[in-house]
């Protein structure tokens, strides 16, 4: 059994082992002057990291893109749901709500009017109730050219909106 002062001892000398300040500083002289330089180190870790950093960005980039041609679908089944109310048939109603579709589609400039359908009849639950639905085949547009590089979401986007019958 070691003494308080001779456990001390063995301490301060097993400190001193482990922390020796010079000790990297030999050690780099010891190697060649072609690892000692540290030039370019920011080259290579930008190599690295870069690709991953504008991967990452052409995510956010494709799928803002994507978020707004389905908020401009949306707003489009919404438009042509409030044009149908003032038809008084269901044939009146569906050919309202086709007209607007085709009046407002040049605003939106993520939708193409050559691959969008609107459909729009009375509701099969309610026949107070009138549906315009709206799909656009997003499969030629430039968010689908990165299709192998990140996941993507369905190329069909399909919304609709409904309005009661006499707009009350």
């Amino acid at each position: 059994m070691l003494s308080s002062g001779e456990d001390m001892l063995v301490f301060q000398r097993l400190s001193a082992l482990a922390w020796r300040p010079h000790g990297r500083r030999n050690l780099r002289r010891k190697l060649p002057c072609w690892l000692r330089d540290q030039s370019g180190v920011a080259a290579i870790e930008f190599a690295i990291v870069g690709p991953l950093f504008f991967l990452v960005l052409l995510g956010i980039l494709i799928f803002a893109m994507y978020f707004g041609t389905v908020h401009s679908v949306q707003q489009l089944a919404a438009e042509a749901a409030r044009a149908s109310i003032q038809g008084l048939t269901e044939s009146e109603r569906a050919t309202l709500a086709q007209n607007q579709v085709n009046a407002i589609v040049g605003s939106y400039p993520l939708i193409d009017r050559n691959y969008l359908t609107v459909s729009a009849a009375t509701s099969t639950s309610d026949a107070n109730l009138f549906n315009v639905s709206v799909r656009y085949d997003a499969s030629r547009s430039v968010i689908f050219a990165f299709e192998g590089l990140i996941p993507l979401p369905s190329k069909t986007i399909a919304r609709s909106a409904v309005v009661r019958r006499g707009g009350y």
